[in-house]
């Protein structure tokens, strides 16, 4: 990641084939986050999509197919992780949906957060701190973006956005929207009531940060944007004063 601007670009993704063999879990500070194409990975879910489909290739996944996928692959990385089969992986879910790894069953602090975008994922792991991840279509144009940022950001962003040129309106607005997300994905509340809740930088000239939250110190957070390709944006926060960004393409076999 460059420290300047905060930003992981295509090239900074290491591209890892399956099978996968036991991974390092990451170190305090430090956030894994992997890639998924889920369209090239076809050929490799043939033995959990059912159906007797021997060749998907690039052929669109059902939204069951693309259910299952995701799924798969989540505790594949999981279990690559903790040493385990992926089968063996157990998850729970919190009230408001978040989901974490049953600690009954696994003795780690391992967490991890996932986000999707048509057939792509993105899947972030830490060690200890919370995180979250958000993944979006690069270039998305969002209906009314003001009047988006009146009604859910907050007024320092609103404000910020609202002096952004329109050359750049849309980006300045994806980006904050994808930093927002992926903050309250880490928190685990839900994005009801929590966007008015803190702050993020929305000058695209600056490194992503959050300048400002509710009964919380910004400072313990970190933010990072990611660019895997020329497709689709993601971002990652941590709840840690600093953040290490380490990426991964998981590519078919």
């Amino acid at each position: 990641m460059n420290a300047h601007d905060g930003l992981v670009r295509p090239e900074d993704f290491s591209n890892c084939g399956l099978p996968l063999h036991e991974l390092n879990q990451p170190r305090v500070g430090e956030a894994h986050v992997w890639y998924l194409d889920l369209g090239s990975l076809g050929l490799s879910l043939q033995n959990v999509l059912g159906g007797g489909e021997r060749s998907i290739g690039r052929q669109p996944l059902t939204l069951e197919q693309l259910k299952v996928a995701r799924r798969f692959y989540l505790k594949l990385l999981l279990g690559a992780y903790l040493g385990i089969p992926g089968k063996r992986v157990k998850i729970n879910r919190s009230k408001r949906g978040k989901p974490s790894l049953d600690r009954s069953t696994h003795q780690s602090d391992l967490n991890f957060s996932m986000a999707k975008s048509e057939d792509h994922v993105l899947i972030g792991f830490s060690h200890t701190a919370i995180l979250g991840v958000d993944l979006e279509v690069a270039g998305r144009r969002a209906h009314d973006p003001m009047g988006v940022a009146r009604r859910y950001f907050t007024a320092l962003e609103s404000k910020g956005i609202e002096f952004t040129s329109p050359d750049r309106l849309d980006e300045a607005f994806l980006r904050a929207w994808a930093c927002k997300e992926s903050v309250v994905k880490a928190s685990g509340h839900g994005i009801a009531n929590q966007f008015c809740r803190f702050s993020v930088e929305t000058n695209l000239d600056k490194p992503p940060a959050i300048l400002e939250f509710v009964n919380e110190d910004p400072k313990r957070w970190s933010l990072a944007m990611l660019q895997p390709d020329e497709d689709f944006v993601g971002a990652v926060a941590m709840h840690h004063r600093q953040m290490n960004v380490c990426a991964f393409t998981l590519a078919p076999s």
